[in-house]
């Protein structure tokens, strides 16, 4: 195959497909709206899934590169109740197939698999428009534009390349996080660190939470989750800490001290992370020479599988492109059905684990998840 593929995003999905095209010889361009690799913070721990993840980085030929990455231990699980007492705990005995690895660190193991200057940074996309037989042209932020045959949008929630293919936007689902972190926890946090474990930490109550992950060392990473109106939510102003701080914290008077350290102690700014979602089983008639992947083709309600998913759409869509090397449209098509029907799956399953977690019946609900036998995918 000699077409150039051109891909809008440098997220994990778009990264995983350069790399799988590198291998099978199939040139390719990432054009990324950040300025460089460390422009920001790439968020906190993800677990590679044996189903998707895994079988995505196996193609792309970095599974040793994965393996080095892995922190051992953050498998284990801790659901607290809201007063600290220990509800259930599931240690990390070594035989889970979900490993935890560090975002960042992922992205850049998949950055440095690729030739220099695959990635184009600085390059942000404005808008996109169909040129006729197959051809689009991308019109980045400062001006200039690139051609293509062939286009592929792993550009994330608000995808620019989506409406060449869809008019569905994503929605808010009613819900939003708070993002902060408490670092060396154990020996400046020890309560928190104690509260949280080795690994997750969940504390439930119907429509709310406190969820918090140990990430390297004694980072504690914490989530806190609240179902509430995008009206109440701009409400606060989170250009000031404090005032934030207290009043998230107050959604969660009378629950036990360390837990609700997680909020108050937190040591980098809050970040509000509302959470939309494209509709469950969004799919497209083929349009020639574009395709999606990842959020921007399934964004769904939070459940795990987003980072496993976008690598996994990549690897395919590389694998396919590289089958069907005279036949673009046969590639596209036979990745897009496959994708509709594991995006749909996923959507529903988000869906469903988040009743489990903010439903009437939490965490009760969720200990009975985990105490289930897993079914084989």
């Amino acid at each position: 195959m000699t077409t150039h593929v051109t891909i809008i995003g440098a997220g994990l999905g778009g990264l995983t497909l350069a790399r799988v095209l590198h291998i099978h010889g199939i040139p390719a361009t990432v054009y990324e709206a950040e300025a460089s690799a460390t422009a920001r913070s790439q968020g906190g721990m993800l677990d590679i899934h044996d189903y998707n993840g895994q079988l995505a980085l196996e193609a792309a030929g970095l599974t040793d590169e994965f393996r080095s990455l892995i922190l051992e231990g953050r498998e284990a699980i801790r659901v607290l109740d809201p007063d600290g007492t220990v509800l259930f705990e599931k240690a990390d005995d070594g035989t889970g197939v979900r490993p935890e690895v560090l975002r960042g660190e992922l992205r850049q193991m998949l950055l440095d698999s690729l030739p220099a200057g695959t990635v184009r940074w600085g390059h942000k996309a404005g808008g996109t428009r169909a040129l006729g037989e197959g051809r689009h042209e991308v019109t980045f932020a400062d001006g200039t534009t690139v051609e293509t045959n062939l286009l592929v949008g792993a550009d994330g929630a608000w995808s620019r390349v989506r409406p060449l293919l869809s008019a569905s936007a994503p929605e808010y689902i009613g819900m939003s996080f708070i993002e902060t972190y408490l670092f060396d926890s154990d020996t400046r946090h020890p309560a928190a660190a104690k509260a949280v474990g080795g690994g997750s930490l969940f504390a439930l109550t119907p429509g709310k939470g406190i969820l918090a992950h140990r990430e390297s060392g004694g980072t504690l990473h914490t989530y806190v989750m609240l179902t509430r109106s995008q009206e109440w939510f701009a409400g606060i102003d989170f250009t000031d800490s404090a005032a934030t701080v207290a009043r998230v914290s107050q959604e969660f008077d009378g629950w036990a001290p360390e837990l609700t350290a997680l909020i108050t102690d937190g040591e980098t700014a809050p970040v509000l992370r509302p959470l939309n979602a494209l509709p469950v089983g969004h799919r497209w008639d083929r349009v020639p020479g574009v395709t999606l992947l990842g959020d921007a083709a399934h964004l769904s309600v939070p459940n795990g599988e987003g980072a496993n998913l976008a690598m996994y759409d990549g690897s395919e869509l590389g694998r396919a492109l590289a089958a069907h090397p005279d036949d673009v449209e046969a590639a596209l098509t036979e990745y897009e059905q496959a994708m509709f029907t594991r995006g749909a799956e996923a959507a529903a399953d988000g869906t469903q684990l988040h009743e489990l977690l903010y439903g009437d019946k939490t965490p009760h609900s969720l200990i009975d998840m985990f105490t289930e036998p897993e079914p084989t995918p």
